[in-house]
């Protein structure tokens, strides 16, 4: 299987996440965040295992200055440190709630932007190795999963008819396969080995700064010690991908 197949496949796949917003309108709010909140732990510890454990190591081994492997991870970084400051692109894990029809505009035209970027960093970790892209995958996908039903919640309750959110939020999903394709093109051209560090600096920005912070303030213990148990499965789970042979 050739790297554009596995790279148009991954996105497309990634893409097809949108629609699991469609299960929002079958649970309660009280439902809904025993569920979401789970899932933003697994995903932080997908997210830093597969910068960690992953990404960084084959950066390191595959480039040749390691000062420019760090240049690339800082890039990755600031770069979504400014989209959440300029852009105002945000990631949604709340539940459902009541929101002015223009922010869900916003809404949709931050995630093309985010999914633009996640498309550059898969398709950047299937050029360098097939295995650190199908790690890049599964981290993505265990991030998507709470974002888009937090944001399909937000466009339901911003006044969006069922159909017509599915529909919107799937393309805005799909710019992620532009920026594969994107991203291959530029293979072709020069050496893409600076995406996978720019990717881990991806990674490492939102599991530090936008999911670990939103699962961290609950005062029942029991439940802070479910959310550092699946951040933790989250970690182990991109670990086990290293001891398995594509």
């Amino acid at each position: 299987m050739t790297t554009l197949i596995w790279i148009l496949g991954s996105t497309f796949a990634m893409s097809l996440i949108a629609w699991v917003g469609l299960i929002t309108l079958f649970f309660n709010e009280k439902l809904l965040r025993k569920i979401i909140l789970p899932l933003v732990a697994l995903s932080a510890g997908a997210l830093l295992g597969g910068a960690f454990l992953h990404m960084i190591p084959e950066s390191i081994t595959k480039m040749d200055n390691l000062l420019n492997v760090f240049l690339w991870l800082l890039f990755g970084f600031s770069l979504f440190f400014l989209l959440e400051n300029f852009i105002h692109w945000h990631h949604c894990h709340e539940t459902p709630s009541k929101h002015k029809k223009p922010v869900t505009y916003l809404i949709l035209i931050a995630d093309g932007i985010h999914n633009f970027i996640g498309g550059l960093a898969i398709a950047g970790a299937f050029i360098v190795d097939i295995k650190v892209g199908l790690v890049t995958w599964l981290a993505c996908a265990a991030h998507e999963i709470p974002q888009e039903l937090g944001d399909f919640g937000i466009l339901i309750h911003g006044g969006w008819h069922k159909k017509k959110a599915l529909l919107f939020n799937f393309l805005s999903a799909l710019t992620i396969v532009l920026g594969g394709l994107i991203a291959f093109f530029i293979s072709t051209k020069i050496d893409a080995t600076f995406l996978l560090p720019f990717a881990a600096g991806n990674f490492i920005y939102i599991a530090s700064s936008d999911l670990i912070p939103e699962i961290k303030h609950d005062t029942n213990i029991k439940n802070n010690l479910i959310l550092f148990a699946t951040f933790i499965i989250g970690i182990l789970l991109i670990l086990a991908v290293r001891f398995i042979e594509i």
